[in-house]
């Protein structure tokens, strides 16, 4: 009698709670005013495009009350290539337009903000990325349709979920390897990887504000 190997027949599926992150590769990335000088920008940092993520495919819902910007708007912070020590910047203002998640960003004065500062202004810097919690998925089979009838399956549609930083990364991001991943050299993506937690980066805000009070 042959017995079936449980690695092969494990369905993968997503975990509620847990930190990811998301590129979004956007050129909407622009200052709020003509002063070439401007520490202030506008940009997108999330859509409803389908991604491939580790477990299926994954969509971002937009509508009604899915997204929660409560984190975002009162304590988001903006890094650079995600790195946890390269604080650049606060969101100051984050809202929903057309199925996007918009976002005004605020840069510091520091030489290292402003380096990446004058790169955005110059367009070299475009990429963006994402910070997120997914509280609650709903599943939706192949060919069938979601409970709204705006998506069809399969995949797993985020319908509460929380934006909470804001990522501006040098590569551009590749949409169809998915959340916190990359590409190996045979074409495969490797382990996911997961965003640091809300604690470390309520604790870089923080960090940020006394360094600017000083």
């Amino acid at each position: 009698m042959s017995r079936t190997n449980p690695k092969q027949t494990r369905k993968k599926t997503p975990m509620n709670n847990q930190p990811l992150q998301r590129d979004f590769s956007t050129a909407s990335i622009r200052a709020v005013s003509d002063d070439e000088n401007s520490r202030t920008f506008e940009l997108s940092f999330s859509s409803e495009e389908p991604v491939q993520m580790w477990f299926g495919t994954e969509i971002l819902d937009h509508s009604g009350n899915a997204m929660d910007m409560s984190r975002m708007q009162s304590m988001g912070i903006v890094l650079f290539n995600h790195d946890r020590n390269r604080v650049i910047g606060k969101v100051t203002r984050a809202w929903i337009e057309d199925n996007r998640g918009k976002a005004t960003i605020e840069f510091d004065s520091d030489e290292d903000s402003e380096t990446v500062r004058s790169k955005v202004a110059s367009g070299t810097l475009k990429g963006v990325s994402v910070g997120y919690r997914v509280f609650n998925y709903e599943s939706v089979k192949e060919g069938a349709k979601s409970l709204d009838g705006r998506f069809t399956g399969p995949c797993y549609i985020a319908k509460k979920w929380q934006p909470y930083a804001i990522s501006l990364v040098s590569v551009p991001p590749d949409t169809t390897v998915g959340v916190g991943r990359d590409m190996t050299e045979d074409g495969q993506p490797p382990a996911v990887h997961t965003a640091p937690g809300l604690a470390f980066y309520e604790s870089q805000l923080a960090a940020n504000r006394n360094s600017n009070w000083r």
